[in-house]
């Protein structure tokens, strides 16, 4: 995102921690020690290049490159890799949960759920109250909306599912799966 804010114009490091938090909705603070190692990390891969202050701080500006240019360009039309399904506390919990005695699944699922919906509550009146004055927050919003519901959904799935193991043969010990695996690139032989 900061090649981005520096494609429009050069900036100083403190103005790019401050539009960076504009542009998304003042969501995602950022630690101004993050964006000058961020800097520093991008001009010593020719991405940035400064304006040559002797020190890191305030007074520094900071433009994008050519390479930069190229970088930002390919990033933004490069899909994130999604292929493997990332750490999700509440999954690994509810997992645990399924080998700990005495826990109630359904309990455990209905508190998770009812946190959710409150969230998505908190997040609808922002949305309502001040995402239509600001495009950034209303896409980050959204996004965190339908987030939490596809969490809902899942919890709702899962619950449908442990309905199900309980008619069957060992409620609590289930069928081994195989997981889709990533698949990797071909090599060639030489």
């Amino acid at each position: 995102m900061l090649l981005g804010l520096l494609s429009e114009e050069p900036r100083y490091g403190l103005r790019l921690r401050e539009e960076f938090e504009a542009a998304t909705g003042d969501v995602w603070p950022l630690n101004i020690g993050q964006v000058y190692t961020t800097l520093q990390r991008l001009e010593r891969d020719g991405l940035v290049e400064s304006d040559g202050a002797e020190e890191d701080g305030p007074q520094k500006g900071f433009r994008i490159t050519a390479a930069g240019t190229g970088e930002l360009a390919r990033w933004l039309g490069t899909p994130p890799d999604l292929s493997s399904p990332p750490r999700d506390e509440l999954v690994i919990k509810l997992l645990v949960a399924l080998s700990v005695p005495g826990t109630s699944m359904r309990d455990l699922m209905q508190e998770h759920r009812r946190y959710l919906v409150e969230l998505m509550q908190r997040w609808t009146r922002i949305k309502d109250e001040e995402a239509q004055f600001d495009l950034g927050l209303a896409i980050v919003v959204d996004a965190e909306l339908f987030r939490l519901d596809a969490i809902i959904r899942w919890l709702d799935a899962s619950d449908g599912r442990l309905k199900r193991a309980a008619t069957g043969p060992d409620p609590l010990r289930p069928a081994p799966t195989m997981l889709p695996r990533p698949r990797r690139r071909a090599t060639a032989r030489r």
